[in-house]
């Protein structure tokens, strides 16, 4: 779930500092820390910093790569459904447990959730895949964070489809514009407020997932995860950390769809219709008529979404 205190802090900031780039070989792409990956290989896990992320590698391995980004308060699991159809048609795709959610990348500090670090943390998974480049997707704060990572690093994104999530300083501009967007960003917040919002999230995680429209099974799963408190302060800490981020909202340059249900009670019309005008490359904008929870209750119409942006990027 999205809303202003998470996106006008980044939408307004200078631009991030570039990561130092790869470089290509010819067994694969060799990442920032000169270790070459080969074309070959599945990743269960993948490093950067001390901190550990689980990772959920399927699909043809010799396909295109599509890294999938979860939203809040989900994992990995929440693309089971779109990554079934797209390995079909012989895409590989990288779903990760995200920083603060994979168990062995959890820091406690809440400035380790800036929105820089969270970039950087795409940027190893691409280079940990041995590609130069891969297709982006991403869902809720995984897709504000997939707009950053295309904005800031176009040469490793060769496409991008983003569900719910509205450009970020399209998300700002429509906050600013009127009470829609801030109405539906009430909780923003308080999820800052330090340690209550973990305890009562965790204590009413089904009731709260239920009223927000989580089919049961899925808000089962995760909860089986993330229904306590020292499993969402990670999470909650992405909220936190935003508005002290330094990350530039760029235009996006590379191939884009965008993904939007009409009867999301996170995000409203106003922003939607606005990311348009932040996209320079080729846009898609597919409307449903749905609610917040793509990944999970329109699976068909989010697979077929990223394989008409993959196969016009290609």
């Amino acid at each position: 779930m999205t809303g202003r205190l998470g996106f006008c802090p980044y939408g307004m900031a200078l631009s991030a500092a570039p990561a130092r780039p790869g470089r290509m070989s010819r067994t694969g792409w060799a990442g920032q820390d000169g270790r070459v990956r080969s074309l070959d290989e599945r990743i269960t896990t993948f490093s950067r910093d001390g901190l550990r992320f689980d990772v959920t590698d399927a699909g043809p391995i010799g396909g295109d790569v599509v890294v999938l980004l979860h939203g809040f308060p989900t994992d990995r699991t929440s693309w089971d459904r779109v990554a079934s159809r797209l390995h079909a048609v012989g895409l590989r795709t990288l779903a990760p447990d995200q920083r603060g959610y994979s168990p062995a990348a959890r820091p406690e500090d809440r400035d380790a959730y800036r929105l820089d670090e969270l970039v950087a943390d795409v940027l190893a998974l691409v280079d940990a895949s041995g590609r130069e480049q891969v297709h982006l997707v991403g869902h809720d704060w995984g897709g504000a964070l997939a707009w950053l990572v295309a904005g800031n690093h176009p040469t490793r994104i060769a496409s991008l489809t983003v569900l719910s999530t509205p450009h970020p300083a399209a998300m700002s501009r429509a906050w600013r514009r009127g009470n829609e967007q801030r109405l539906k960003s009430w909780y923003m917040a308080a999820l800052q407020v330090p340690r209550l919002p973990e305890r009562a999230m965790a204590a009413g995680y089904d009731r709260l997932m239920a009223r927000c429209g989580l089919p049961p099974d899925d808000r089962s799963r995760y909860a089986a995860k993330l229904a306590h408190a020292d499993a969402l302060a990670g999470p909650i800490n992405w909220y936190r950390a935003a508005r002290h981020s330094n990350v530039g909202a760029h235009r996006v340059q590379v191939p884009t769809t965008y993904v939007w249900g009409s009867r999301d009670p996170f995000l409203g019309r106003t922003a939607a219709e606005l990311t348009r005008e932040h996209v320079r490359g080729d846009y898609e904008f597919v409307e449903l008529d749905a609610g917040h929870w793509l990944p999970e209750t329109r699976d068909a119409e989010s697979a077929a979404a990223i394989l008409r942006r993959v196969a016009r990027a290609g």
